[in-house]
């Protein structure tokens, strides 16, 4: 499976094995990924693509945000990763 841009990805390789990102963009080989949490919007990981393994294709209002290159906020990353994760309560607000 090709990974685009907005997927959901478990990292493979490094110190951060095992955690979830989201792709905000694609270079090449190289994918620039972030989880609004360790990893900021405003400061993505590089990562080779080879080192990610694809989990999901998300298709929320954030993946349109990020196909279309319009400003997203780390709250929203977070809230992403954590409604697939199914931890997110109804009532909770990041």
């Amino acid at each position: 499976m090709e990974i685009a841009k907005s997927d959901i990805v478990r990292s493979d390789a490094g110190r951060d094995q095992g955690k979830l990102f989201i792709v905000l963009a694609v270079e090449g080989e190289y994918l620039l990924l972030a989880d609004g949490k360790g990893r900021k919007a405003e400061s993505p990981k590089r990562k080779k693509r080879k080192h990610v393994l694809f989990v999901a294709e998300d298709d929320s209002r954030l993946a349109d945000k990020i196909k279309r290159s319009e400003k997203i906020t780390n709250s929203e990353l977070r809230r992403t990763l954590a409604a697939y994760r199914g931890e997110v309560q109804p009532d909770q607000e990041g």
